[in-house]
């Protein structure tokens, strides 16, 4: 797939993954405006950091999973990795390493991990969920053998710039927005729409089938990684079980973004809304006073009905 070929195809690619993202938008919108209404302080610079900050980490993971989701596959390594990447900040950055050593690390770890367990995948011909849920139980050892209970140091500069009272994270989302953009529009990140939506035709077509399937495997173990140094600086310390929430919540914000299970389907901006949609979702729940079980309920029937409605939907107009 040449350059040229990549220029032509990407904006009506895109034009038809944003197709259904109006709704979402909306839904989004009312639910930020009755949040705002609830909690007033989010328009200040301060709750608006603070909130960004809780909803960063879901962001992450939910474009870590997303990655995958529209190539095709799935992975049940993201909440091991994000812990994985927090135990390794917490105790390399007080070491001799140092803070850009202890970066470094992280984001090695992430990159390993997840290109090795794209390479199973992809040249052994294994199915994705069996080799991340097989990996998960390897990478939740290492991460307790580094750090068996919670402990280690981020340096408190270090967590005071990333979770502070400024909102670096929602700057440093837009960035990695910018770069998945970038990534996107060149032969390799086109490959991944195409490569999840047809793969013996985009393999026919000249993609790098193999190729794009391990590197989109080594991005997401990437931003895994990276989100559990993201906690380890907002906590201050590394635990090797903090990720556990992450693998499920990212899985359902990916869905309520409109990404699909069977590759090709959907759009990153989508995934984000999605994780915007679950994080604020959880907010308004908990000042409308909803118990615990009852929050639970109420995700699983908007995350049901938010993946069969447009089902209904398309099936409806097809039958017209």
């Amino acid at each position: 797939m040449n350059t040229n070929s990549s220029s032509r195809l990407y904006p009506s690619i895109q034009m038809r993954r944003n197709r259904g993202l109006s709704g979402l938008y909306l839904v989004v919108a009312a639910f930020l405006i009755l949040y705002a209404m609830l909690f007033p302080g989010i328009l200040s610079i301060g709750g608006f950091s603070k909130f960004t900050q809780n909803w960063f980490p879901l962001a992450l993971v939910t474009m870590a999973q997303a990655l995958l989701m529209l190539n095709g596959g799935i992975t049940l390594a993201i909440g091991p990795l994000v812990s994985l990447g927090a135990v390794i900040a917490a105790t390399t950055m007080e070491g001799a390493l140092g803070v850009s050593g202890g970066i470094l690390a992280v984001a090695a770890a992430g990159l390993a991990v997840g290109a090795a367990t794209g390479a199973i995948v992809t040249y052994l011909r294994l199915p994705a969920i069996i080799v991340t849920l097989a990996g998960s139980f390897i990478i939740s050892g290492v991460a307790l053998i580094l750090l068996p209970r919670p402990g280690g140091i981020v340096p408190d500069w270090l967590s005071t710039v990333l979770a502070g009272h400024t909102p670096v994270a929602f700057l440093m989302l837009l960035a990695i927005l910018a770069l998945w953009k970038l990534f996107l529009a060149t032969p390799l990140g086109l490959g991944i729409y195409a490569a999840g939506d047809n793969p013996v035709g985009a393999f026919r077509s000249g993609v790098p089938v193999e190729r794009v399937k391990v590197t989109a495997f080594a991005l997401s173990g990437l931003l895994a990684a990276l989100t559990g140094l993201f906690v380890a600086a907002q906590t201050g310390s590394g635990d090797p079980v903090i990720g556990t929430p992450f693998t499920l919540n990212s899985i359902a914000a990916a869905v309520l973004g409109g990404v699909g299970f069977l590759g090709g389907k959907g759009t990153m901006r989508g995934a984000i809304c999605g994780s915007l949609l679950l994080s604020v979702m959880i907010n308004v729940m908990f000042f409308l006073g909803f118990p615990p079980v009852a929050q639970y309920v109420a995700q699983g029937l908007i995350i049901v009905g938010a993946v069969a409605v447009p089902e209904l939907l398309g099936a409806w107009r097809a039958r017209r």
